[in-house]
């Protein structure tokens, strides 16, 4: 089941927060307050349950640029179970249903291919964000 909510004044942030913390915190170390950041109040939260475990999260948010994706995380030991192709899935119907501004990510390059799968291509150079190399992509219907 795919959820989705506005901000982080709900119990499904705390599990939005335990599956990034692990994610990009611990495994990646990224910065707690890079990847918490002022954002997370105004970004539509998604987090993907299954059999009553948070699985999955994302967020988007608009910028000036159109509607951006980020924060895509798979917990650990769900990976493997096409979770991260059911959250994008949904995330991306929730997109064309409601209508919003082109779509956009900054991916991490060892994660280009996933969402090759899915219609973004590839802009620009490389650059690097806590870190991490990363390439911005666009979302192409």
């Amino acid at each position: 089941m795919l959820l989705h909510f506005k901000g982080k004044e709900t119990v499904f942030f705390s599990k939005v927060q335990e599956i990034r913390e692990s994610v990009f915190v611990d495994e990646q170390k990224v910065p707690y307050n890079i990847d918490f950041d002022k954002f997370d109040r105004s970004s539509t939260h998604f987090i993907l349950m299954t059999q009553g475990q948070a699985v999955a999260t994302a967020r988007i948010r608009e910028t000036e640029k159109g509607t951006k994706l980020e924060r895509f995380a798979v917990a650990k030991k769900y990976r493997g179970n096409q979770y991260g192709k059911e959250l994008m899935e949904g995330i991306l119907d929730f997109h064309k249903s409601n209508e919003l501004l082109p779509i956009y990510l900054h991916a991490q390059e060892d994660v280009i291919d996933f969402y090759k799968k899915f219609g973004f291509v590839e802009e620009g150079k490389t650059f690097h964000e806590a870190n991490i190399p990363h390439r911005l992509m666009k979302f192409e219907h």
